[in-house]
């Protein structure tokens, strides 16, 4: 009950504060508001973003790995990217997709790959500029595909070079008008293939990429259009491991296999890369340290000058409310009682401070969905945070009036005038 009457009294003087003294109150609070605006919008859009890159990295498999002719990061030791090193080196062949899936005891599925750049027909529609993404039968178990219309082209029509393809929504869209297209030809560079299914829509990664806008065809009746045995077109062997298989023992029988293919001698340095999500999740680790920094420092600031504005509040109060506190403690009030009655007071308005800061970065989240795709959204946790930092300062700030209030001589403080 003295905890619930102290709460009371404290909301009771604020309000009173605030009504009493609208622009030094308003002033005051704007720091606290600005500062959590700052701290929290910044958390707020990293914590999106965030998760953003995680589900698109997630999309790659964190249970696969991509064996191709360039890393995707410099060496461990090396600041810079030793593209000299790299230059001359063979690329993945779809043989050794086979060969990876006989000799490996980890391996689940694998799948040879490569794209290239085309137009796409139907009628008088084209697309221009179009992914085509020659892949073998595993594609569709190995990248967890799911197809909306039709199917996906089987293994004996991948090895044998059937003319037929697999076509995103975004091309369904553009190239049909978003009707059903299976069943229908297509032509790519002067080649008629049978669409035999459609993807479900998947929208844009943070790569820039998406299944919605490619055609998968086989890869044999690819090397009908393009020469991807002697030229570089981006060639990968995408390998999955199996459930409960270890990732050091995986990358390690994997690049056995490899140097065994690839006839290395012992102290040969490898002549290709066994590229892994993990190494892109742990860059992006350290960008996200830096940036929850920058929010801290950025914020900090302005919460530290709430904080002064909090108790310079607080300071006038006490002076103020001299003689109430006066007759409170010839009336029996302990100290502790005028302690946490303004130490209350000071995290109320604190509170409020920050509620309005909230509010702000929720109205701005709704505003950016509105008026651009990027989604960004406050969760909960944020929520709280700005909640705690607010009490904290309140706390902080209100501690060294409420502890002069606290102090004061009842005698005195009653013939204050």
């Amino acid at each position: 009950m003295l905890l619930l009457r102290l709460i009371l009294e404290s909301f009771a003087f604020a309000g009173e504060s605030l009504r009493a003294n609208k622009l030094r109150t308003f002033l005051s609070l704007l720091g606290i508001t600005i500062g959590i605006f700052a701290i929290i919008s910044v958390f707020t859009v990293i914590d999106s973003l965030e998760h953003y890159i995680r589900n698109s990295l997630n999309a790659l498999g964190n249970n696969m790995v991509y064996i191709q002719k360039w890393p995707w990061t410099p060496p461990e030791g090396e600041t810079e990217y030793p593209w000299w090193k790299y230059l001359n080196r063979p690329v993945p062949e779809i043989g050794e997709t086979d060969e990876i899936v006989r000799r490996s005891q980890y391996t689940e599925n694998a799948v040879f790959f490569f794209g290239f750049g085309a137009t796409v027909q139907y009628d008088n529609n084209r697309a221009d500029n179009t992914e085509v993404l020659a892949t073998t039968h595993e594609l569709i178990d190995t990248w967890s595909l799911n197809i909306d219309r039709g199917r996906y082209f089987t293994e004996s029509e991948s090895h044998s070079g059937t003319a037929m393809a697999v076509v995103g929504s975004e091309l369904v869209d553009r190239l049909f008008g978003g009707s059903d297209p299976v069943g229908k030809e297509i032509k790519i560079m002067g080649h008629r293939l049978l669409v035999i299914g459609t993807y479900e829509k998947q929208g844009t990664d943070m790569f820039g990429t998406s299944m919605d806008k490619r055609v998968h065809i086989p890869v044999m009746y690819a090397a009908n259009m393009v020469d991807f045995k002697n030229r570089e077109r981006g060639q990968t062997i995408n390998v999955k491991a199996k459930a409960g298989a270890g990732r050091e023992e995986f990358v390690a029988e994997l690049e056995g296999i490899l140097r065994g293919l690839h006839r290395l001698k012992p102290m040969e340095e490898n002549d290709f890369a066994i590229n892994e999500v993990s190494a892109i999740s742990t860059r992006f680790d350290a960008f996200f340290a830096v940036f929850n920094l920058a929010g801290w420092v950025i914020g900090g600031f302005s919460i530290v000058v709430g904080g002064f504005g909090i108790a310079n509040i607080m300071f006038v109060s006490v002076k103020e409310r001299t003689r109430i506190i006066g007759i409170q403690k010839s009336l029996g009030a302990k100290k502790y009682f005028i302690l946490l009655q303004f130490i209350f007071e000071s995290v109320i308005l604190s509170l409020m401070g920050g509620a309005v800061g909230l509010l702000l970065i929720f109205l701005g989240t709704g505003i950016v969905g509105y008026v651009s795709d990027l989604t960004i959204a406050m969760n909960v946790g944020n929520v709280v945070l700005g909640f705690v930092i607010s009490g904290t300062i309140g706390i902080l700030s209100g501690f060294l009036p409420a502890l002069s209030a606290s102090r004061l001589d009842p005698v005195e403080a009653m013939n204050t005038v």
